[in-house]
């Protein structure tokens, strides 16, 4: 963990250039109804796929270090998650791809990608330990843990939720919340490291 520590925290919003959780309801017993498109009507055409591991080895915005640690964990199978769509007001998809550790699927860096000819340009990146960024209705939301100086990995203090917005050239800050998490839980003690309190003697 210390390489990813020393990753830093690194954002770039480039000139130029969430989906958030969806609640699963009861299951649906209304028949299947295929949509035909009336005449004179068009389908809406595929979202352009990507291969996210060409993206971020061929990006010199990419830390050297994020590149040397990306590595299949089985196989062919790569530790990145990507996401398509709308951010940027362009013509195609954008692309979100976030890259992660094997072993415990932390991440180590976010990239946003804007589609440009026949080619995507990077135009958000952020680099830090267990960082993670999703697009929700058209804005990039990104979350990344807050460290105290005894906490380890698994337990960070707080986060931080940064709500990105296009503004037609870069990414900007539209919104931020900062949330503190209970010190009593996730182990012994208080993350201090104070000892907790003894069980006293049963009542003779």
């Amino acid at each position: 963990m210390a390489g990813l520590a020393a990753v830093g925290l690194l954002v770039v919003a480039c000139d130029a250039g969430g989906t958030g959780a969806r609640d699963a309801g009861p299951a649906r017993t209304d028949p299947v109804v295929r949509a035909t498109p009336s005449e004179g009507g068009t389908t809406p055409p595929a979202a352009k796929r990507v291969d996210p591991v060409a993206l971020i080895q061929d990006d010199p915005k990419v830390s050297d270090t994020v590149k040397q640690d990306l590595r299949p964990c089985v196989r062919d199978e790569y530790p990145v998650d990507t996401s398509y769509g709308k951010l940027t007001g362009g013509p195609g998809n954008d692309v979100v791809v976030n890259v992660m550790t094997c072993g415990d699927a932390v991440g180590v860096g976010t990239y946003v990608y804007r589609e440009d000819g026949d080619s995507y340009k990077n135009v958000f990146a952020a680099e830090a330990p267990a960082v993670y960024a999703e697009i929700d209705r058209g804005d990039l939301v990104l979350t990344k843990p807050v460290y105290g100086k005894n906490d380890p990995m698994a337990y960070p203090s707080g986060e931080e939720v940064i709500t990105y917005r296009w503004s037609g050239t870069k990414f900007t800050v539209h919104d931020q919340v900062h949330n503190d998490f209970s010190r009593s839980v996730g182990g012994e003690g208080d993350a201090g490291g104070t000892e907790p309190l003894p069980t006293p003697p049963p009542e003779s």
